[in-house]
């Protein structure tokens, strides 16, 4: 999930600050990480950390141990309470269920305090120290990479339940995401227009300093032209400004019959009341999950009647897992459960779903059953792992109605129906 102001996060997945870490900071502060923590276990030592001593602790546990690494505190603490909330209604479910193989699962939480650096440490705290058999984490895609360096370099299974920048599984074989990609969710913000809605004359709006933003638009930019609609216009601004009305009206002088606009929430809610004084309807609007925000309703839901968004999931999808989900999430939390919640409590089942499934209670065993992992239902939709270590999934289609997110269709119906 990127977030705001991160460029790999996709926020309310998977929205997110990358820009503050460069690729070679970010390689040197973990490798720093790691030099430390090989000095502290001692010179010539095999590491305490590694999937094969947490394979040997398992055994003699009286319950499966896993890590779990998320926002508890900082900027993004809602993602973090969010997933930590569902994880719980989940692994509760499961041991009341009689847990894994026999034995409960018991999750320990880190807090990475919202920042890269922080998710290094606690990943390498979490398999070092505590030596878990897997782990949980994060939403955030810059912490979800950082934290999957580590988890691959020490061979210990992890899935991310909302990071959807495409980069975070490429750090090896042992990352995952129970999550759709972006690249994913801008071919099908271009089908659904085009195909669905039928327009073919489109304005493209988006952050040209964003990853998450740019990277969107350059998906949905090239389904558009693939499928024979045209970009009428396409305006870009910083992440910084909050005086779009200049762009907006460039936008509606050409005409467009949508505008897709994969932004934050945190942009978006002031461009809708930009837009409405300039006279373009908030039903013009196509956006991304980055809009999947309680924020967004409470700043603009009147500007913004009619618009829709992609995104992994909507309280009212007519699915009986997600609906038995946001029942049991409503009953123990007392409100209705975020996209965030219900990709963390898919993420915790599928995990328990795959160490049940393991040849052998290890790490690599652990890894090979989330791999093999087809059609498992879950309350975002049925997920495949695909050979990417990424979740072949259905897209929702959101759209905003009388101030409320509500289901209105689904995208790419190869996963659904699996």
């Amino acid at each position: 999930m990127a977030t705001a102001g991160d460029p790999y996060a996709r926020q309310p997945g998977d929205r997110e600050d990358d820009d503050m870490l460069g690729r070679r900071g970010l390689v040197r502060m973990i490798a720093g990480a790691l030099a430390l923590s090989a000095m502290a276990l001692g010179c010539g030592k095999k590491s305490e950390g590694s999937g094969g001593d947490a394979a040997k602790h398992a055994q003699d546990d009286a319950e499966w141990k896993v890590g779990a690494y998320f926002s508890l505190s900082g900027e993004e603490t809602a993602f973090g309470v969010d997933s930590k909330e569902a994880i719980d209604l989940a692994i509760d479910e499961i041991n009341k269920a009689g847990g894994v193989k026999g034995k409960p699962i018991h999750v320990l939480y880190e807090d990475n305090k919202s920042k890269p650096e922080e998710a290094t440490n606690k990943v390498l705290q979490l398999i070092d120290r505590d030596h878990v058999l897997a782990l949980l984490g994060e939403v955030a895609s810059s912490r979800s990479r950082a934290g999957g360096i580590v988890a691959n370099k020490k061979k210990v299974p992890m899935i991310t339940p909302s990071s959807t920048n495409p980069d975070v599984t490429k750090v090896g074989p042992f990352v995952f995401r129970a999550c759709f990609t972006d690249d994913v969710q801008g071919q099908m913000g271009a089908q659904f227009i085009v195909k669905t809605l039928g327009k073919k004359k489109v304005g493209l709006f988006f952050a040209s300093d964003d990853l998450y933003s740019s990277g969107l638009a350059k998906e949905f930019r090239d389904e558009v032209k693939r499928l024979g609609g045209e970009i009428v216009m396409e305006k870009s601004f910083l992440k910084k400004e909050t005086n779009f009305t200049t762009y907006i009206n460039e936008l509606k002088s050409a005409n467009p019959e949508m505008i897709y606009a994969p932004i934050y929430y945190t942009s978006m809610a002031p461009v809708a009341r930009q837009a409405k004084a300039a006279g373009v309807p908030g039903s013009m609007f196509v956006g991304s999950d980055g809009w999947d925000a309680n924020e967004l309703l409470r700043d603009a839901a009147d500007e913004l009647e009619g618009a829709y968004f992609t995104n992994h999931y909507a309280p009212d999808v007519p699915w009986p897992n997600s609906q038995a989900f946001v029942k049991k999430y409503k009953e123990r939390y007392n409100r209705t459960p975020s996209s965030i919640a219900a990709q963390a409590y898919d993420a915790a089942r599928l995990l328990a779903d795959a160490m049940g499934r393991a040849k052998e209670m290890t790490p690599d065993d652990i890894r090979q059953a989330i791999q093999d992992t087809k059609g498992f239902q879950g309350a975002t939709g049925v997920i495949t792992i695909d050979a990417e270590r990424n979740a072949d999934k259905p897209v929702v289609i959101v759209r905003i109605k009388d101030k409320q997110f509500t289901y209105y269709a689904t995208v790419n119906e190869k996963a659904a129906k699996q």
